[in-house]
């Protein structure tokens, strides 16, 4: 149990130091930087809604993560709370889970486009000063490339585990949604 504490307690408190510096950054760019009023156009619109489903798919990746805590399942699970035994034994939860593992490169790789074109129809370069968004746009693609060397047939074993490593980790899901969190906040009227 110890050990479990420890490990959410880590994951909490990078949270937390992860979300006051987006703050005093946040802070520094309103109050330093132009922020360019927002277009409507019809790309800017298209952009919008890409934007929404992108954060749909994104909830329902990190929704298939809280499953599997919940479930007490995978090696995430195993890592994070290692005593711990799920008091939910529900076969619909779990057929949903299977589900869920089997569709998990898809969403993701849909999620990624779909982000991808979001970032680039409303407009990147009118907001690439901002340092939340190059980020937001590094931690996206590095998501993508990662998982992508999951599923490359070809990837050599070692690239293989480094990527696994890399790719399933709260680290980057809760930098992803702070940044945009607080990257929206800044430009959004």
């Amino acid at each position: 149990m110890q050990e479990s504490l420890k490990n959410i307690t880590s994951i909490l408190l990078y949270t937390i130091i992860i979300s006051l510096i987006s703050l005093i950054y946040f802070i520094y760019a309103y109050s330093a930087h132009s922020i360019p009023e927002e277009r409507e156009t019809f790309l800017t619109e298209m952009g919008e809604s890409f934007g929404n489903i992108g954060l749909g798919l994104l909830v329902l990746i990190y929704f298939r993560t809280a499953l599997k805590l919940a479930l007490g399942q995978g090696k995430l699970a195993q890592r994070l709370l290692p005593d711990y035994t799920s008091p939910i034994d529900s076969s619909h939860l779990n057929r949903l889970l299977t589900w869920m593992n089997r569709t998990h490169i898809y969403v993701g790789i849909i999620a990624v486009a779909i982000i991808l074109l979001h970032i680039s129809m409303m407009g990147f370069s009118r907001y690439n000063h901002i340092l939340f968004f190059p980020a937001l746009l590094v931690l996206v693609v590095w998501q993508g490339l990662f998982g992508l060397f999951l599923t490359w047939r070809y990837s050599p074993n070692e690239l293989k585990k480094f990527s696994h490593v890399v790719h399933a980790q709260f680290v980057t899901g809760i930098a992803i949604g702070v940044f945009a969190f607080f990257g929206h906040l800044l430009i959004d009227d």
